[in-house]
This record gives C-alpha cells, structure tokens and sequence, in this order.
C-alpha cells in the first residue's frame, strides 16, 4: 500500500489488548462441546467506533444490531463476541436474544447497552443458549485484564474450524506519540471477498474523528479482507469492528495528512496480517497462495483478475498438488471479465524455494518441471501474473484445495 512508504513502524507482541486502555478475556461458557467459545474486549472510556460488515443479503442479528448502533452513535466501549453459534435466520427470538447478549455485558460492565457491540460465528438457524450466554458474560468482566495473554484468550475464543489464534500489533509514531494499533480475528470457512466468515475487533489508541475512522476502516477493508477468498462463500455474520480510545494522546487526527496516512498504514498492515493468517488457515489448507496482478489497465481490473485466480478451483487444486498447471491460471484471467491481450501475459511463481518464469508472452516457457513442483510444495506460493497493460496492480489471497475442505464441511454441524 502506497500509504506505508517512509512510515516507520514497528511489530510488536500482542492483540487487541496492546494499545493503552484496552482489556480483553475469553472463557468456556458451554456453547460448544469444549473449547472456549466467549470472548469480551473492553476500553477503560467510550472509544470513537467504526465497521465493515457483510454484503451478504441473509444478515444475522448481531450483524443488524451493529450497523444500527455505528449508524446512530459515534462511540462503543466494549465488543462482546460467541462462538459455536451464528445467530443468524433466526428470527425475532434472535433479535431479542442478541439485545439481551448486549444488555448482560453493558449490565456486567456498568455502561449502556448502547455503548456495546455484538458479534456471532457458527451454526446458522440455532438460537443463542442464553442461559450459557449470560454467565459467560459474567465471567468474562470478571476476567478482563489488559495482559497480552488475556488478549490471546480473546482470539482464541472466537475460534471455529480455525487450527490457529489469529493476533497482531503494531506502534507507528504520530507527531513524536506513539500510537498502537493491534487486532485479532477468525475465519477459516466460508471466506470470499466482500467479507468472509470472520470476525475482526482492531483496537488502537489514536485520537481519530469518527469520520475519518470510517474512511480509514473501508480504504483499509477493500484492500484486506475484501480481498481473501477460501470457497466462494459470503457469509452472513461478517464484522469488522474498530475502536479508537484516544489514550495514547497525539493530536486529534480531523483532516488527511501525514498523521493519517500514518495511521492508515497501520490499520491496514494490521488488516492486511490478519486477513492473509485467515487465508493461510483456510479449511483443509497446506499453504497460503498470493496472486498479484502487475501492469494492469487499472486497480480496478487488478484486483478482478487477481481474485478471479484465487477463486478458481482447477487453480486452488493444482497448487494443492504441487502441479504448476500455468493453463488453469490463464484461464482464469481470462473469464475474470477485465480485458487484455492473452499474447502478453507473463507468469511466475514464486516461494521460500525459489521464483521460476513459467509463462512468457502467452506461452510456455522453458522450465523445470521438477523445480516448479519444488517452489510449489512451500507453504506460501505467490503467483505473479505480468498483463503488460497498464501500470496498476492488486494482490489477492487464498489457499490451496484440499480433501480435508470436503470433510470438515461434509459434517460440519455434528
């Protein structure tokens, strides 16, 4: 991202619990079988609040009380979240069991509920166990704290089919202040752009306006999570959610300058981990595939053509058999809808064990078998398609295709 360049900034350990003024926990409520399944993140003040949620028509409740709340306040103070199930199809009960879920914590917490989000993952068409619900909310105000390792409980807790906790954090400077910015999600199943099966809470210590936060969240989100693709499916519960808290004490940030250019950068170097450790952990999946489309006519047409390559089955399968089938990923430039000329595309694969040119003007280049079969066994593989167009370009992330997809999701409910 163009924003990042000349910005220093800074890995560091943690989640959501890494900026100043944030508390988080999770806990075993009883959703699930057995592994914990609710998880609270807290500002010690009222926090400026934006969000991203699915284009999907099918919206469960949390998702609904969400948008409303983001639409009618400019502040949030904590996120309450469940996995195990989605909340989603479920009707008026849904609706009055997801209010209930927020009252609980806002009651635990002693704010208002409309200073609480929602967020759900799991089984869709299941009514919430409220009775599992409301004392894991109580659990988990009890067991907020601001330590890294509460921030990793948190992650872990929202785990579905995900195999990994899915955490990141970063310190950028603005103006001589350090500011932080960490997140945490989940998403494995159920992932294609326009949002996925994830849920994302990122937290920040930046003084932002509520205006620029919002243009921030869907700068950053179109360039992220909208572009991560596991199956093709756009699910229903899709939330993005971030909150400033202001605490780390720099100017507030009310016009786009170098501050928030800064602060962009990092929200979206946040975005940008999360969202590819979501495609690296997909259903099934031995490696993380990356398409980047170079020389395009357009962003625009980039980032079809590049999506369009990470959606494809013949491609995601091949990659998954170490099979450098150059064809499959043609032919998904070429139904992706953008315009080129098929007699100047260039294609490389690249990975840990070395970059091979298997494509060059359309056709066939002279190459290894046995070393492309190498470069693909990795367990990241970047596919760079060369249009030779224009000068604009998009990346695009997924995973590889395997049996294991079809039996985690063959009995998913059971």
């Amino acid at each position: 991202m163009k924003k990042s360049e000349g910005i220093h900034m800074e890995w560091i350990d943690g989640g959501v619990t890494a900026a100043t003024g944030f508390y988080a926990s999770g806990v075993y409520a009883g959703i699930k079988k057995s592994r914990k399944d609710m998880a609270m993140v807290y500002s010690v003040v009222p926090a400026t609040a934006a969000g991203a949620f699915t284009t999907n028509v099918v919206k469960a409740a949390p998702v609904r009380w969400d948008i409303n709340l983001l639409k009618d306040n400019e502040k949030a103070q904590a996120v309450v979240l469940n996995s195990g199930v989605a909340n989603a199809c479920t009707g008026l009960d849904g609706e009055k069991n997801n209010e209930c879920m927020a009252t609980a914590a806002a009651d635990a917490l002693d704010i208002s509920e409309k200073m609480v989000l929602t967020a759900s993952t799991g089984v869709i068409g299941k009514q919430l166990p409220m009775d599992a619900i409301t004392s894991g909310v109580k659990m988990l105000a009890e067991g907020l704290s601001d330590t890294i390792e509460a921030g990793t409980m948190a992650a872990e807790s929202i785990m579905t089919t995900d195999t990994v906790k899915k955490e990141v954090a970063v310190t950028i400077s603005l103006d001589g202040t350090q500011v932080t910015v960490g997140g945490m999600s989940k998403g494995s199943g159920m992932i294609h752009p326009n949002m996925a099966t994830m849920l994302a809470v990122i937290t920040t210590d930046a003084a932002i306006s509520k205006e620029l936060l919002n243009e921030a969240v869907h700068e950053v989100v179109h360039k992220t999570f909208n572009r991560i693709s596991v199956d093709r499916d756009t699910s229903t519960n899709d939330s993005y959610i971030v909150l400033a808290n202001g605490l780390a004490g720099n100017e507030m940030i009310t016009k786009k300058d170098q501050a928030y250019d800064a602060f962009v950068a990092a929200l979206y170097a946040v975005s940008e981990s999360l969202a590819k450790k979501m495609a690296a952990d997909g259903e099934g999946a031995t490696k993380l595939l990356e398409v980047t489309v170079t020389h395009a006519a357009s962003e625009e047409e980039a980032e079809i053509l590049a999506k369009s390559v990470i959606t494809s089955n013949l491609v995601k399968t091949a990659v998954f058999g170490n099979d450098a089938n150059w064809g499959r990923i043609l032919c998904a430039l070429g139904y992706s809808g953008a315009s080129f000329d098929p007699d100047k595309v260039d294609i490389v694969i690249t990975s840990s064990y070395g970059t091979l040119c298997l494509v060059k003007d359309g056709m066939a280049a002279d190459y290894s078998e046995e070393e492309a079969t190498k470069i693909l066994s990795a367990d990241a593989v970047t596919v760079t398609a060369d249009m030779k167009s224009g000068m604009e370009f998009a990346t695009a992330w997924g995973c590889d295709l395997t049996y294991d997809y079809v039996k985690i999701n063959a009995d998913y409910r059971s």
